[in-house]
């Protein structure tokens, strides 16, 4: 997991409400194991035609105005539905660092954390603000200091979002959870030699 410190990046508004994951990676994808190539199933129904390979010119994300984006302004209870790591993992492959919403589901937060894609919750106006800005100027940056936990909007407006210490330090330093205990595996082993009488390890 490469380390998230920093985001700046154009945004693409999705004003949808109660995007599950099934629609933002299909069932059908959910077979492979590998990450690599995923990042073209993401909101595939919504993205293709029905031959499944000709871009709908209508779908926002195909719209050449917004290619490139790093950021991408959801609806209200994204992600809700089953949980699969396919889907931040679908949204990392194409090009998406962040998400931002008023809510996300916790199934969906919780996976997206463990892959180093960052679910920012905003307040209402603060969303309604940004889906505006997407719609009248395509190409607007917002940037985003993770260790902070601040969103600055293009008129300089500082937005605080909620991110637990664990996650955010998994972030900063670009480990995950298995990581983060490997790295710690010399301290864990000096521990049990020290207290050998509380720590059994044998059976």
């Amino acid at each position: 997991m490469e380390k998230l410190r920093h985001i700046s990046g154009s945004i693409v508004g999705l004003p949808v409400n109660d995007i599950d994951t099934d629609q933002i990676i299909p069932a059908r994808f959910l077979k492979v194991t590998d990450k690599a190539g995923l990042g073209k199933a993401a909101f595939c129904d919504w993205r293709y035609l029905e031959d499944g390979e000709t871009p709908n010119p209508d779908f926002i994300l195909n719209q050449p105005d917004y290619a490139g984006a790093s950021v991408l302004v959801a609806g209200n209870n994204f992600g809700c539905g089953s949980s699969r790591e396919h889907a931040p993992w679908a949204l990392l492959g194409a090009g998406f660092k962040a998400v931002i919403s008023t809510d996300f589901a916790d199934i969906f937060r919780n996976n997206a954390l463990k892959n180093g894609l960052l679910p920012i919750v905003v307040d209402r106006d603060t969303q309604q603000q940004l889906f505006s800005l997407a719609e009248e100027a395509p190409g607007t940056e917002v940037s985003v200091d993770v260790e902070a936990q601040a969103l600055t909007l293009p008129d300089g407006r500082r937005v605080n979002f909620p991110l637990d210490g664990f996650s955010k330090y998994c972030l900063l330093h670009g480990v995950d959870q298995l990581g983060y205990l490997l790295a710690l595996d010399g301290d864990v082993r000096a521990f049990e030699a020290s207290n050998p009488q509380r720590v059994k390890t044998t059976v």
